[in-house]
């Protein structure tokens, strides 16, 4: 670099009118959301950057609209560049480990989730996450070693009406809208006895048609949870209410009996709550219907409620 004052000086101006014309375009993109028009906010965001790649502020707000918007490579990109920041900004490994599931690189989503629990071990929503990742993780591994995993797909993907079924079982079946085998060991006995009209004789004639392929009402019921999980998250996305999730279901200062249902379902924190159904609670010894109501006023004031099985 020359020593030339001259020079210096003409450096030294270049950068104060790149950091100028990055605040400007950043406002210009903080103007541009709150008109609603999210291309016009990207493409300042990204001129914002451009002239000032060291604010890790604008660049997590280009990379958390990308994400927003689907465009989840250009996302993943972007997110991994914030991280390049240290401290990596929590929000924004959080947002990676989601988008690097989603597109099924596990290994990549539970190395940002460890690096947020290294800093912050209680993290609600982080270990909340985990345990979907890890979850998933291991599915894959158990699909790789299955060397009929095509024909399993199959199997689960194989309308209930394709099996020898009374029509009050076929009709109950409809209504609540399972429609394949797969939906089927997503539920429990107590979520198929809920239902009207639904009875012993139903219930008996769908476990003796799944003991004959070697499967069973709920096997399928964690698949179930997880998605559930997943949906709510996709929901609360951009709210800023994710954060309710992670919280511990101690929080919600319940009675002994419902506390003690919970633990029975391994029910640990608000997100695990909100992925169960009304009759899976229900089917928990002495949990009854005051315990129920109690539970739904307190998700309630999270803004959460239990899941119904026209859900994931």
């Amino acid at each position: 670099m020359s020593n030339d004052p001259m020079d210096m000086m003409i450096g030294v101006e270049s950068a104060k009118r790149d950091a100028e014309a990055a605040k400007r375009h950043a406002s210009a993109a903080r103007a541009a959301e709150e008109a609603g028009d999210r291309e016009a906010a990207m493409n300042e965001y990204a001129r914002s950057v451009a002239a000032d790649p060291t604010n890790a502020d604008v660049m997590f707000r280009l990379a958390f609209l990308l994400d927003l918007a689907g465009r989840d490579e250009d996302a993943i990109e972007t997110y991994e560049r914030v991280c390049e920041f240290r401290p990596a900004p929590i929000n924004a490994l959080m947002n990676l480990a989601v988008l690097y599931e989603d597109n099924g690189q596990f290994v990549r989503a539970e190395r940002c989730l460890r690096q947020i629990l290294e800093t912050n071990p209680n993290h609600g929503r982080a270990r909340l996450f985990m345990k979907d990742v890890q979850a998933s993780r291991e599915m894959v591994v158990e699909e790789e070693q299955d060397r009929d995993i095509f024909k399993r797909k199959a199997l689960l993907d194989t309308p209930v009406t394709d099996f020898e079924l009374s029509v009050r079982a076929r009709t109950c079946l409809k209504k609540m809208n399972i429609r394949t085998l797969g939906d089927l060991l997503r539920i429990t006995e107590a979520e198929l006895m809920s239902y009207k009209n639904f009875g012993e004789s139903s219930l008996t004639e769908i476990k003796r048609m799944l003991q004959t392929k070697g499967l069973r009402l709920g096997q399928g019921l964690e698949d179930a949870h997880r998605a559930a999980r997943r949906a709510i998250m996709e929901q609360l996305k951009g709210s800023g209410k994710e954060a309710v999730l992670g919280k511990p279901v101690s929080d919600l200062q319940l009675s002994v009996r419902a506390r003690r249902a919970l633990q029975l379902l391994n029910i640990q924190t608000l997100g695990d709550l909100a992925s169960h159904t009304e009759a899976e609670l229900m089917g928990v010894k002495n949990f009854g219907a005051t315990s129920l109501t109690e539970v739904r006023e307190r998700l309630v004031e999270h803004g959460l409620a239990l899941r119904t099985l026209d859900e994931p």
